[in-house]
């Protein structure tokens, strides 16, 4: 069993919720919205209709953690979306946070936390509004801490599922990982705020899975496998194949 350890000083005029049960973080994200007068993190310690990307079902076994951040940002919808980069490096940050190393650790384009490879966290943007602006914009977040579903539950050619514990012998309560993720969160939410996407992008490249590797990037319409480049200013995925150089906005990656 390792400690819990790093900083755990709440952020400033970030509310803290925690519910025994819900349907799912992020749903309740939405209904809270409209009250809100500021940031606030909502921890459930069960959820019942939890969700995935792509409304894929997420299971939620007992231990794990779900949580989601809803806010009221002011830009643009696609400078919003670039915040599931800072929520990556916040998660890699209370990673490290909690076990004391960094080995093993990297990030996967968009929105996923490895661990020796498997999948141990993963991130689910939601949103209401225009073009013009965002009503409300919610940064869901699923960790294994304790317990990592099994492989029926996966598409093919998934990365497996770890949690924390199997893979670094580590037991973290969800309200001990909350404690290290929002203060994480909040660093790296000033950096962005302040200095824009350039210094999260370097930051978060240096910690990405497969970099200068090939892998295979599946949109709605085909399959693309290239060399992973880099991420450019746009958060687009960049691959380069013998014929071209292409800069995807959405896909599902596989190694």
């Amino acid at each position: 069993m390792g400690a819990v350890r790093g900083d755990t000083t709440w952020p400033m005029g970030v509310g803290r919720r925690v519910l025994a049960e819900v349907d799912s973080t992020n749903a309740e994200a939405a209904r809270l919205a409209p009250g809100l007068s500021g940031p606030e993190w909502i921890l459930a310690l069960n959820q019942t209709a939890a969700r995935g990307r792509r409304g894929r079902v997420w299971t939620h076994p007992a231990g794990n953690f779900a949580a989601t951040l809803v806010m009221r940002p002011t830009e643009s919808p696609d400078q919003v979306a670039l915040r599931s980069f800072v929520a990556s490096l916040a998660l890699f940050d209370a990673f490290v946070a909690a076990t004391g190393r960094s080995g093993g650790l990297s990030l996967k384009w968009p929105n996923d936390v490895l661990l020796n490879g498997g999948k141990l966290a993963g991130i689910l943007l939601e949103s209401a509004g225009t073009r013009e602006g965002l009503s409300y914009f919610a940064i869901g977040i699923g960790v294994n801490l304790a317990q990592a579903p099994g492989r029926d539950m996966l598409e093919e050619g998934a990365l497996r599922p770890v949690s924390l514990l199997s893979e670094a012998g580590v037991t973290v309560t969800p309200e001990e990982f909350l404690d290290l993720l929002a203060p994480a969160y909040a660093r790296y939410e000033a950096k962005f705020t302040t200095y824009g996407f350039a210094p999260i992008r370097r930051e978060w490249l240096a910690r990405a899975a497969k970099l200068g590797q090939t892998i295979t990037a599946r949109t709605s319409r085909d399959a693309i496998t290239g060399i992973f480049e880099t991420v450019d200013e746009a958060g687009n995925l960049v691959l380069t194949t013998p014929q071209t150089r292409h800069a995807i906005p959405a896909a599902e990656v596989f190694f």
